[in-house]
């Protein structure tokens, strides 16, 4: 099914939501975007705000819609992909109860973007004792862009259209509002008139510097061709392929020292603990609650591991990359209280004497790289010491034994980067550089016309 696809977006794709809590977030957007407009419109000078309300619908239908390629992905997945592995891990997934008492429990998502697209090789095929050599006949794996080519993402979808309508929108609402400041005369009015459209300059800004740098990387996997492991050469090079062990082994990681955390058969790791703090905070009308998330502490690592491309293996230092990417966490761990009453005591003492917080939850999520999992990679590849071949007993006829990846230089032109997932499941999900730089552009020119009636 996935050479009947167009992998070209083309101009326009009109793309829908294929989830049901998709078309749900969709559809409720959909509601709150027409009745925000519909009050902006109708209820004259008094519901000019209403203007902005249908801006945060548009806005959230933009980001509640899928990437040009991605739900046909999703179906080619769903039919490729062997039903009883895919319902082993809907078995594996889901949310866990781990104590009822002490309101603690884990979740580990249901649906994993990053994840195989087409059927990869299972660890009980991987050849342990000839880690570098072809898997079977030596072709490359089901998902290598040698086979199926290199998703382009429509110029323009739906996303560029709900985010540009909500630009507009959020335009013509603040200024409706800085008019109506206008219009009482006062000078400190005036002034937040001023704040609210170097606000909104700024703002856009930020927003189109994120949507170049995200856009040039887009660009640059699109561009880039993509190596085969076995005639990969020193220099720089794209890869994809399959996360396979190093000689050196795999990683069990601990999630904040806690032994009820684990994840086994990790190749690279980050994961982060944070807090739901809350503080009383004075407003003109008395007090209010005030909570939002903090980061406490976070860790990251890894080891090095074999890139299988079915061609050959590679060995890849991961720690040596200076991006990384990898994609949705792997589990999250959730609880109102801290593992330990001790952790509990301490945690609720150093945010109360630090900020006067009160911690009412607690999160740790771990995000990183597994054994068989789907790895995207450009990287400079370097020759390898003859001591570090002789320990391994490689006699360097193979000519990818005698290489490895790290990640630590640029190169004029070219980024490195690693990423969980292939480049079909990455760039599948991904926007167009048009539409990545547009919405913000909206904004820049909107708050620079705004300055005429501040």
């Amino acid at each position: 099914m996935i050479n009947e696809l167009n992998l070209h977006g083309g101009s326009f794709k009109a793309v829908f939501p294929y989830t049901f809590w998709g078309w749900f977030a969709w559809v409720i957007s959909a509601i709150i975007a027409i009745a925000g407009l519909f009050l902006g419109i109708t209820g004259g000078v008094e519901n000019r705000a209403a203007i902005l309300m249908g801006a945060v619908g548009f806005l959230c239908m933009a980001l509640s819609t899928p990437g040009s390629h991605e739900g046909d992905l999703h179906k080619v997945r769903m039919q490729a992909i062997d039903p009883a592995e895919l319902e082993a891990k809907a078995e594996a997934s889901g949310l866990s109860i781990d104590n009822w008492w002490l309101q603690q429990s884990s979740y580990v998502p249901t649906n994993d973007p990053s994840d195989w697209i087409l059927p990869a090789p299972g660890p009980a095929t991987w050849d342990e004792q000839d880690r570098y050599g072809p898997h079977g006949d030596g072709s490359a794996i089901p998902e290598h862009p040698s086979k199926v080519g290199t998703p382009v993402p429509a110029s323009f979808s739906l996303y560029g259209l709900f985010g540009a309508t909500s630009a507009i929108l959020t335009i013509v609402g603040l200024w409706a509002i800085i008019a109506g400041v206008k219009e009482d005369g006062a000078t400190e009015e005036g002034n937040t008139a001023l704040y609210i459209s170097i606000g909104v300059i700024v703002v856009g800004l930020i927003l189109v510097l994120i949507g170049f740098f995200r856009s040039k990387m887009i660009n640059q996997m699109i561009d880039t061709p993509t190596s085969l492991v076995r005639s990969a050469s020193v220099g720089v090079n794209e890869l994809v392929g399959q996360v396979r062990p190093s000689p050196q082994g795999v990683l069990k990681v601990v999630v904040d020292g806690n032994s009820d955390m684990v994840m086994t058969n990790m190749t690279a790791f980050m994961w982060t603990y944070e807090q739901y703090q809350c503080r009383t905070v004075k407003t003109d009308e008395g007090t209010r609650e005030e909570c939002n998330w903090v980061t406490v502490r976070r860790d990251s690592g890894g080891c090095p591991f074999i890139l299988h491309d079915g061609t050959g293996g590679i060995k890849v230092h991961p720690n040596s990359f200076k991006r990384n990417n990898w994609g949705q966490y792997l589990k999250r761990w959730d609880g109102k209280f801290a593992q330990t009453l001790g952790k509990q005591l301490m945690s609720q003492a150093i945010a109360g004497l630090l900020g006067g917080a009160r911690v009412k939850k607690h999160r740790w999520t771990l995000y990183g790289l597994k054994l068989g999992n789907p790895v995207y990679l450009i990287g400079n590849v370097k020759p390898r010491s003859r001591e570090e071949l002789d320990s391994e007993g490689l006699d360097g006829t193979l000519q990818n034994s005698i290489i490895e990846v790290f990640g630590k230089e640029d190169q004029p032109g070219t980024k490195v980067t690693i990423q969980r997932g292939s480049e079909l499941s990455n760039l599948g999900r991904s926007r167009s550089g048009l539409e990545l730089v547009m919405l913000p552009m909206i904004l820049i020119i909107g708050g620079i016309s705004m300055l005429g009636l501040a």
